[in-house]
């Protein structure tokens, strides 16, 4: 088990385990009658199929993603229809090797960075997603990319990635801030201290002080580079697809409402005002929260970044107004960065885990009743979604109790 741990068999077994997968569900796919390949997958084809052909991947109902993603695919319809899954599952390899190289940029030893990566790359759940079609992994890559280079100050890499990352999926935007509080010029001593006797001058002294130190060259280096990027595809695909680029893009995403399965403290309430005059204005409304904590951790922990990335997207999804189980990815792959500083003992965090999956677990209960049953249990759904969201919160207050940041970042040679 010690040599499986090692660098390079860790991250063969990975990929063997995970090509292994791709080719078990083709099989399935072909004589059982429960499919193996996740529906967005043949979504996802489907567009790239129609990009192919010289018309829009919108043709394609329910696509609701970046025409880059099946710009990206349409080796599915000219090489193999399993081409996107290969890809997924080598991005999935790729943000374990990402991890890596984060965890000895921060000064761990190659062995217990190893060590941690495993938390991710032999975890069923980021393996069986990748291995049935999902995107995720290529998210999950973008992010920690950029989180590496903006840890070993590579600042255009950072940008680019970051830009890229915002266009495939719009959550890493909430980024923004915590990087913008790294990157702006310290402030000076004089201008952080000072007597409060001096009321509404010294306060204004402070607000000039934070808004002249955001106007450092790395910042405005990374916004520029990172918004050229993000503006640069959007304009792009705007003149390709036009108006129903955005609209399926982003715009959707900001008045979606999911009243099935969906582990939001809002479901319930989206699906009984459904047909209320003020169902868009609630939907809105309940951004308001995820705002609030988003500025709060990213003004106390944004001097780590891996710990304020982390606690950013698991707000973000725990307070969402949709979250579905494949969201949970896209805070998983940060935590194998953030547990090397964590000082629970292996029973408390084994306990913490237990009571995550029993969340769902009885989530899980009442939402199999409605969809295959048939009985009315939305009432029982939202009250597990509530427990849940308990559940998330004592978990994430318990991480940042025991939570001890890394004293030194270092460079590192290529390995």
């Amino acid at each position: 088990m010690s040599k499986l741990l090692e660098k390079r068999p860790l991250f063969i077994a990975s990929f063997i385990i995970r090509l292994v997968l791709v080719g078990y569900g083709e099989y399935q796919d072909r004589t059982m009658v429960v499919k193996f390949t996740d529906i967005d997958y043949h979504v996802f084809t489907d567009a790239a199929r129609f990009i192919t052909k010289g018309e829009s991947p919108y043709n394609r109902s329910t696509y609701r993603y970046t025409p880059l993603l099946a710009w990206l695919l349409t080796p599915n319809v000219y090489l193999s229809p399993m081409y996107g899954k290969l890809l997924f599952i080598t991005c999935d390899v790729l943000s374990g090797l990402l991890i890596y190289h984060i965890l000895r940029l921060r000064g761990l030893p190659s062995q217990v960075a190893c060590r941690v990566c495993s938390l991710w790359l032999l975890n069923p759940l980021p393996i069986g997603v990748s291995s049935r079609g999902n995107a995720e992994s290529l998210l999950a890559a973008l992010v920690l990319g950029t989180l590496l280079c903006m840890e070993g100050r590579r600042l255009v890499w950072a940008a680019m990635l970051y830009g890229l990352s915002v266009h495939m999926k719009i959550y890493p935007v909430t980024y923004a801030l915590p990087f913008a509080l790294v990157l702006r010029t310290p402030p000076e001593g004089g201008m952080e201290g000072g007597s409060r006797k001096e009321g509404w001058l010294w306060r204004g002294r402070r607000v000039l002080g934070f808004l002249r130190s955001l106007l450092s060259r790395d910042l405005l280096l990374f916004a520029t580079v990172a918004g050229g990027v993000f503006g640069g595809l959007n304009l792009l695909f705007y003149h390709m697809y036009g108006w129903e680029f955005l609209q399926e893009t982003y715009l959707y995403h900001l008045t979606r409402r999911d009243t099935r399965h969906n582990f939001s403290p809002y479901f319930y309430m989206l699906y009984l005002t459904a047909d209320s005059p003020w169902s868009l204005w609630l939907g809105l409304a309940a951004f308001l929260p995820q705002l609030v904590l988003l500025l709060q951790a990213s003004w106390s922990y944004h001097q780590d970044l891996g710990l304020c990335c982390f606690l950013h997207t698991a707000l973000f999804v725990s307070f969402n107004k949709v979250c579905t189980s494949q969201y949970f990815l896209w805070y998983l792959c940060l935590l194998p960065v953030v547990i090397p500083g964590l000082s629970l003992s292996p029973r408390r965090g084994g306990g913490l885990l237990l009571l995550w999956f029993a969340g769902q677990g009885i989530w899980l209960g009442p939402a199999y009743f409605l969809e295959f049953e048939g009985y009315n249990t939305f009432l029982l759904i939202w009250l597990a979604g509530l427990l849940f969201l308990v559940i998330n919160c004592y978990i994430l207050i318990q991480i940042i109790v025991h939570y001890r940041p890394a004293q030194t970042t270092i460079r590192l040679k290529t390995e």
